[in-house]
């Protein structure tokens, strides 16, 4: 009984396990093109269906309380847009020293200087159970501001300039 319970209560981390151990099994179904469509399930439905979920659940006065916290909104974007790159940053000087790949270490300083993705702090704030108002609205100012900036930079480009979209064979 105990570790139905146990179960039950870490439904959402057994999932992502399993969710892992079924992409490295089959991982032709998760591909672009492939059965399950990540081009579209995922990049459309799966942020909307959460963004959508998580809506459902907040009330306008905690979401405007939520609104108030510029200290903690502050904090958010410092710590995920300056704090994080810049360890990352160091981290990746002493990694260069050893006889890693470069290339390694060019992608891991790219995704150490990307946002998180804008789904994940609500999924995780809620699984544990705290309060999902403040993700929420930073995952939305987040999403709003690269969705206006990627937009900027893409009338600045011209068509040569474009770098076009990588995709597996």
């Amino acid at each position: 009984m105990r570790l139905l319970e146990r179960m039950r209560k870490e439904w959402f981390m057994i999932g992502i396990v399993l969710a892992i151990a079924g992409a490295k099994l089959e991982p032709s179904i998760g591909v672009n093109g492939g059965p399950l469509k990540p081009e579209i399930t995922v990049s459309y439905i799966a942020v909307a269906t959460i963004f959508f979920n998580s809506g459902l659940s907040l009330k306008t006065e905690e979401l405007t309380s939520a609104l108030v916290h510029i200290k903690l909104h502050l904090f958010i974007q410092i710590f995920t847009l300056a704090f994080f790159p810049a360890t990352i940053w160091l981290f990746l000087q002493l990694l260069s020293i050893t006889p890693i790949n470069e290339w390694l270490l060019k992608g891991l300083q790219t995704v150490g200087c990307m946002p998180p993705p804008v789904s994940s702090a609500v999924i995780l704030t809620k699984a544990v159970g705290g309060n999902e108002d403040p993700p929420c609205l930073v995952s939305f100012l987040e999403l709003s501001w690269e969705e206006i900036s990627l937009k900027q930079q893409s009338s600045q480009m011209s068509g040569s300039e474009r770098v076009p979209e990588a995709r597996l064979r």
